[in-house]
Order: C-alpha cells, then sequence, then structure tokens
C-alpha cells in the first residue's frame, strides 16, 4: 500500500427506514445504501482516488444500527499528512449532514486489517410492543420495534425457548434465502440469546404498552436469522408454539409453521455492536502509528 494511504476502521450508526440497506447499490436506484453515502462523503475530503468502505455487518433496508463498522482506505497527495482519527471524523460527519448517519470512532489500523474478518462477535437485538395495534403507537415508535400482538407475552415460557438457540446448532430453519442472497453454512454459534423489559422512548408513554428487547450474539449469523428467531420466540410468548417446538425444530432444521407465520418486520431490528480482539486491536494500532510517525 502505498505511504500515504492510511487504513482506519470506522464504526458508525444509522437510522435505517429511508436506507434500501447498509451496503452500496447503484446510483440510479431511487433509494441508496448508507454506504454511498459514507462513499460520497469520503470523496469529499479530497483523497488520491477511489474510496471504498468495506462493512463488517450487513444489514437490510429498515433495519439500523446503534454501532456497525467498517474499514477504508484512504490515501492524501503527497504534500498533505493523513487524517487524524479525530479529524476524519468530525470531516466525514460534516459532509454527510444532514443524513441519519454519524460516524462514532475512527482507529488507524494495519493495511492488513478487515473489519468483517476481523469481527470476533456481533451483538442485535429486536424491540418488540405488546399490548396494542401498529396504529396505536407513538408515531415516534413506528419505525423502531414492532407491534406484535395487543395480548401480552408469556415471558418464563420465551426464556425457556431462547435457551435452545444457544450454542452450535444447524438453524436451517431460521434463516431466509433467496437467489440475492449466496448460500452460506446455516451452521452458527449462538452465544447469548435472551429477552429482557425495555422502555419506549417517551417518557409518558401509554401504560398498557410493554416493550421487551430480545438479545441475540454470535460470531455470525444467516440471512434474516434474528428476525425469525424473534417471530418464532414472539410465537411462544403467544401461545402458538411451545419452548420444545423450537427445540424440535433445531433438530430437524425445518421452519416452524405458526397461526400468521411470518418473518418479524426489519424496524424493530438494531445492530448494537461489532466486536474486536482487544489485544489485536492495541497491536495493529501501535504497529500503524509507528509505521507513519507524525502523520496524526
Amino acid at each position: 500500500m502505498s505511504p500515504n494511504k492510511v487504513r482506519y476502521l470506522l464504526f458508525f450508526q444509522y437510522f435505517g427506514t429511508k436506507y434500501s440497506g447498509v451496503v452500496r447499490v447503484p446510483e440510479t436506484q431511487a433509494v441508496l445504501g448508507v454506504e454511498n453515502y459514507l462513499e460520497r462523503a469520503a470523496q469529499k475530503l479530497r483523497p488520491v482516488g477511489k474510496v471504498t468502505f468495506s462493512i463488517s455487518s450487513r444489514t437490510d433496508a429498515g433495519v439500523h444500527a446503534i454501532c456497525n463498522s467498517a474499514h477504508v482506505d484512504i490515501e492524501r497527495p503527497p504534500d498533505k499528512p493523513s487524517f487524524s482519527e479525530d479529524l476524519l471524523v468530525k470531516a466525514l460527519n460534516f459532509h454527510l449532514m444532514p443524513e441519519p448517519i454519524s460516524i462514532i470512532k475512527a482507529i488507524r489500523v494495519s493495511e492488513d486489517f478487515h473489519a468483517r474478518f476481523k469481527a470476533i462477535s456481533r451483538k442485535y437485538f429486536y424491540r418488540v410492543v405488546t399490548g396494542c395495534h401498529y396504529t396505536d403507537l407513538p408515531v415516534f415508535e413506528r419505525n423502531l420495534c414492532w407491534a406484535a400482538s395487543e395480548s401480552h407475552l408469556d415471558i418464563p415460557r420465551i426464556q425457556e425457548a431462547a435457551q435452545f438457540f444457544v450454542g452450535t446448532h444447524d438453524f436451517s430453519g431460521f434463516r431466509s434465502t433467496n437467489k440475492d442472497t449466496p448460500l452460506k453454512s446455516p451452521v452458527k454459534t449462538l452465544l447469548q440469546a435472551s429477552i429482557s423489559p425495555s422502555t419506549s422512548l417517551l417518557p409518558n408513554h401509554n401504560s398498557n404498552l410493554q416493550f421487551w428487547e430480545f438479545t441475540f450474539k454470535s460470531k455470525s449469523f444467516a440471512y434474516n436469522q434474528v428476525r425469525r428467531m424473534t417471530s418464532a420466540l414472539v410465537a411462544v410468548g403467544l401461545g402458538h408454539l411451545t419452548p420444545q417446538d423450537i427445540k424440535l425444530h433445531l433438530e430437524e432444521r425445518r421452519r416452524p409453521v405458526f397461526p400468521r407465520t411470518i418473518i418479524a418486520p426489519p424496524s424493530g431490528l438494531f445492530l448494537k455492536e461489532v466486536k474486536y480482539d482487544e489485544e489485536d486491536m492495541k497491536s495493529y494500532t501501535t504497529e500503524s502509528r509507528r509505521r507513519s510517525p507524525g502523520d496524526t
């Protein structure tokens, strides 16, 4: 890599409702991806050549991220110093306005660092609300949760069922496939599957509403796995499935069947964090700064 080119690991967040997903799509499309706007902002920094982002975790249209990550190489002209981490964050955020996308942090890393393959875990949570119909939701919540039912959920049954997801399993019954999604191994190791009480974004919300967060952690997930696991657990909480049904469908690698079988909508899904090995990150950061002293 050119001595004037620096690789950065960027952590960023976005409100996903208005985008086709996180990954870049052709600029001719009416609805663009978050990556399109990230690359537009980076090009306004006047780098040498075209800047491309390598996204760590793909999210679909309507899905949000509290923290996603990507690596990017930025080369500046020979007479310009490389960007410091803080300056890069400020400059990119300036050029991202008014989009609901924000860079949280930048870290200089070595030229062989890869945001996707170096990630050791990813954590998602899904916001579910019960006690109302979608049309009764506060307007500020309508793209940030799933109004799953007017009935309340049996939380102990959900907690029992969720534990069957933990560990290494073939999740063929809890993923989606389509012509645009390459078939990857359905065998995944889930490190966490839990449900906990949550709150509304509005302090004085309707007391009949109950908010819950379904949290899942793994190194990687199959396509739509989190949304399908969530809908199955909600079905358990409503009495349409039993915890043992979840175990059975995992073992038989077939999709659960219950009344109004659905995949939970994208609006309630959030990518919460992408984790990297701390020691690995420290060594990369030290190496990159040693390689380019004085640039920050």
